[in-house]
């Protein structure tokens, strides 16, 4: 068989201009498709909200928390004007864990959930935590806050499944779970009114605070109950501004709740 070679070609001057003009030509356009991703990138990135675990900021999905519930939640047969918000798994972690019964409560349309610091959700100590922790929060700038505050009810009582009456006078709950409805501390001056509701075989107290130095509020309505191995904590706040306008709303979201 006769053998093959190769023939090395010369490499010319003109050779040599051609190969750099073509390497000049794609070189530019490279870097603007490069230029092109990382902006893209970056555009994605920034329009993500910024979720702050401590240390480094974590790009995270929009949630239905920046948006209005009404837009989201369903209307409520308890009256149309209102939303209904019943908890479950999705929104509440604590549930997740087997620790609270579901509870559910109308708000108006135009509120919003706000995200609640880890510290103080208890997701750090779940499933057992042995301080009171927030389950959820809504607010409406120009009509109040809501806040659903649970507790273990090992922390105020050694019988398991406790009813409220069991554990103890309204007086004397409050006394317990008062600074998680101010945020600070609760004097006893600072309480108006206290009432018994009772709906089927669900016993609630119910309580009227004005609080100038709470940090949720002037204004203060509270409903306490027991269900399991927790005890439930509702607030509904507002301040000297909000509370002329809003009082009756804020009266009709305390009174639809429900565990």
């Amino acid at each position: 068989m006769a053998s093959m070679s190769l023939t090395k070609l010369p490499l010319t001057s003109s050779t040599t201009t051609l190969i750099s003009s073509k390497v000049s030509q794609t070189k530019p356009l490279l870097q603007q498709q490069e230029g092109r991703l990382r902006r893209d990138v970056l555009r994605g990135l920034c329009t993500l909200p910024l979720i702050d675990i401590g240390v480094v900021l974590v790009p995270q999905p929009t949630l239905a928390k920046d948006i209005e519930v009404g837009s989201y939640l369903p209307t409520s047969s308890f009256d149309p004007s209102f939303v209904t918000f019943q908890a479950s798994s999705k929104d509440t972690p604590a549930l997740r864990a087997g620790n609270v019964a579901p509870y559910k409560f109308v708000l108006p349309p135009s509120w919003k959930q706000q995200r609640i610091a880890n510290i103080l959700s208890g997701n750090y100590c779940q499933p057992k935590c042995a301080e009171p922790w927030i389950e959820v929060k809504f607010e409406d700038e120009k009509q109040g806050k809501i806040q659903v505050v649970a507790s273990p009810l090992i922390r105020l009582t050694n019988k398991p499944n406790a009813t409220i009456e069991e554990i103890g006078s309204p007086e004397k709950l409050i006394a317990s779970l008062g600074p998680f409805v101010t945020g600070n501390t609760l004097d006893p001056d600072e309480l108006l009114e206290t009432s018994i509701e009772k709906v089927d075989d669900q016993t609630y107290y119910k309580y009227v605070l004005e609080t100038p130095y709470a940090q949720t509020g002037t204004h203060n309505l509270a409903k306490i109950t027991a269900k399991g191995n927790t005890v439930i904590l509702f607030v509904v706040s507002a301040n000297d501004k909000q509370w002329p306008s809003s009082q009756k709303t804020l009266q009709t979201i305390l009174d639809s709740f429900r565990v």
